[in-house]
């Protein structure tokens, strides 16, 4: 199976994807971490992809999206952003309406934690 294959299929299976180095229990680098965090903490169920475990996954990632950094995230198939728009995103509150838009359940209360804390 080619890179874009996995990448796909993983995409289409999944409502929330996060392609990351390390996992959502292990981030293995200060991006991937705090997305990761911001996830874990809001209370979103979403499939981990870690790069670091295959290069051509690592690079196909990059390609699949024409996005050069890691993390990745995924909403219904969608390609959302790196670390920097999920920070903004989750500050704006457009996190939240993109996850109520497309079904995602998450943790409304947690959302507003995070603003709060980072104001």
């Amino acid at each position: 199976m080619t890179a874009e294959t996995q990448i796909k299929e993983t995409v289409t299976a999944n409502d929330v994807v996060l392609f990351m180095k390390g996992t959502k229990s292990m981030p293995q680098c200060g991006f991937s971490s705090r997305v990761a965090g911001v996830l874990n903490f809001m209370g979103v169920e979403f499939a981990d992809v870690n790069v670091l475990a295959d290069e051509d996954l690592r690079q196909g990632i990059k390609d699949y999206s024409d996005w050069p950094t890691v993390p990745q995230l995924y909403v219904k198939g969608e390609f959302v952003g790196g670390c920097d728009i999920i920070t903004e995103m989750t500050m704006s509150g457009e996190l939240d309406a993109l996850f109520a838009e497309n079904g995602v359940t998450y943790d409304k209360d947690a959302a507003e934690k995070i603003r709060e804390a980072n104001t």
